[in-house]
């Protein structure tokens, strides 16, 4: 029985190609599935806090219009910062994170202190403190949607600029990764445990 002799050569270029390889799908998938955001600002408290580290997945919004549909309220989207923003001064490769909460032909408005979607009162009981502002019925247009910060009162959101278009979307925010004290999926802020008060922008 013969052995064989390793080549080093051919040991370090298969070391080489399966780096070459791995770093290509690295790159797909961060560039077309999944990718880390950190929060910037204080519009989505008390969700979101400053600097967490939260994980964007990129495939819903291309499925959902390649079905003629839309997300789903309440998801928290990441988007390319609207004309409106761009014309003072925003950069439009930048991204922002804000909550949906109003689709394609919904009525949105604000009155008393609340949210009404459809003249129905939404529910938002993680709240620590009523809107302190008055918003007229609003009918979101075709192909945008309505997207408003957490920290409604400390918000540049939808009530300031208008509705979003769908084309402007990057991805949806699915898990905090840090601080891991806060490690795991993100949809709403616990009641229980708000004791931050909303701050900042």
């Amino acid at each position: 029985m013969s052995s064989s002799t390793p080549n080093p050569k051919t040991d370090q270029s298969f070391n080489w190609r399966s780096l070459l390889i791995w770093t290509i799908l690295a790159l797909i998938i961060r560039w077309q599935v999944l990718e880390p955001r950190w929060i910037p600002s204080g519009s989505m408290l008390p969700t979101l806090k400053l600097q967490d580290r939260i994980l964007v997945e990129k495939v819903r919004p291309r499925i959902t219009k390649s079905l003629g549909k839309h997300l789903n309220h309440e998801s928290l989207v990441i988007f390319h910062p609207p004309a409106q923003l761009v014309k003072t001064g925003y950069d439009p490769n930048s991204a922002l994170i804000k909550r949906v909460i109003g689709l394609p032909g919904e009525v949105i408005e604000v009155h008393d202190g609340n949210l009404y979607r459809n003249g129905f009162l939404v529910k938002e009981n993680w709240r620590e403190e009523a809107i302190n502002y008055e918003m007229e019925s609003i009918t979101v247009p075709a192909n945008q949607i309505w997207v408003l910060g957490d920290n409604r009162n400390n918000s540049l959101d939808s009530h300031f600029w208008g509705a979003l278009p769908e084309e402007n979307l990057i991805g949806t925010a699915v898990w905090r990764y840090w601080p891991l004290r806060r490690f795991g999926p993100i949809r709403f802020p616990d009641p229980k445990k708000l004791s931050q008060k909303t701050l900042l922008r």
